[in-house]
């Protein structure tokens, strides 16, 4: 079977994106692994389907599936470029468009300038929401970690903030971002026990009260350069630690998010560009 398909990134985070409004072909964990296989298939961090909404409230049914072949209920970066696809595609006009997600609707606007505007609802930081084993809500968390997983850290534990955008993240401060434990305290976190359905984990440094840098370790992918997501948390971590302001400038390794967020049970705004790579076919 022949499937189309478009190769897209939002800063560098990339993506397949799988018209299923006009082709219908429904994919197997074991297809989307292969084809999210960098040598031997396409290669990106999430493949991203559009299909008919299931109700009125939203335009279309936006489903992201992780490299692993996992889906999964959200992904900032992708909203973006699913927007940027849709109306390149002439499946809407439309500059204000609603996403049905499995974690919940998005409601994404097209500037004036062709960066895109999303958004990502209000944090959830209920333990139980997240879900994170805890039985109180806090602004930040002590996690035990093994002698070995981050060889020099004393003592033996990480402080950490836990919050959902739609997805599970945990946030780490750092001093230095270029020396953040990415590659160590990312895997064992993202499967930690505390969260049953594991989580994403993002390292900060914070540069100023406007400006922060990240990197983020994804959930059933690795380090990417970037995660929408991922900053959105970020963001809103350095806010209830009253180290952030309402407007905050994120730098990813991949490009730079606009993230707005006035606190309490307000919605966050995630805003930034997506960029369309090429077209293609492969055989599954």
């Amino acid at each position: 079977m022949l499937l189309r398909f478009t190769k897209m990134h939002g800063l560098g985070n990339d993506f397949v994106v799988l018209d299923q409004v006009s082709q219908d072909i429904k994919l197997r964990g074991d297809q989307v692994r292969a084809l999210a296989n960098r040598h031997l298939g396409i290669g990106f961090d999430q493949l991203l389907t559009v299909e008919p909404p299931s109700d009125t409230r939203a335009d279309f049914l936006y489903r992201i599936f992780n490299a692993n072949g996992e889906e999964v209920e959200q992904c900032g970066n992708g909203a973006r470029c699913l927007i940027l696809f849709v109306r390149d595609r002439g499946l809407t006009s439309k500059d204000s468009i609603v996403l049905e997600t499995k974690g919940g609707y998005l409601y994404c606007q097209v500037e004036q300038d062709g960066k895109i505007c999303v958004n990502m609802g209000a944090p959830k930081l209920n333990p139980q929401d997240i879900p994170f084993l805890n039985d109180s809500t806090e602004i930040t968390y002590d996690l035990f970690i093994p002698k070995g997983i981050h060889p020099g850290q004393e003592p033996n534990h990480v402080t950490l903030s836990a919050i959902n955008i739609g997805n599970p993240h945990v946030v780490v401060l750092v001093e230095d971002i270029s020396t953040a434990p990415v590659n160590e305290l990312g895997p064992f976190l993202e499967r930690h026990k505390s969260f049953p359905k594991n989580t994403n984990v993002n390292f900060m440094e914070i540069i100023s009260r406007d400006e922060v840098a990240l990197r983020v370790h994804e959930r059933g992918v690795g380090e990417t350069l970037a995660c929408g997501t991922g900053a959105c948390a970020a963001v809103v971590a350095g806010r209830l630690q009253k180290r952030l302001d309402t407007k905050v400038k994120v730098h990813l390794p991949g490009g730079t998010l606009l993230i707005r967020w006035s606190g309490g049970r307000s919605d966050i705004h995630m805003t930034g560009p997506a960029c369309r790579v090429y077209e293609g076919r492969i055989e599954i």
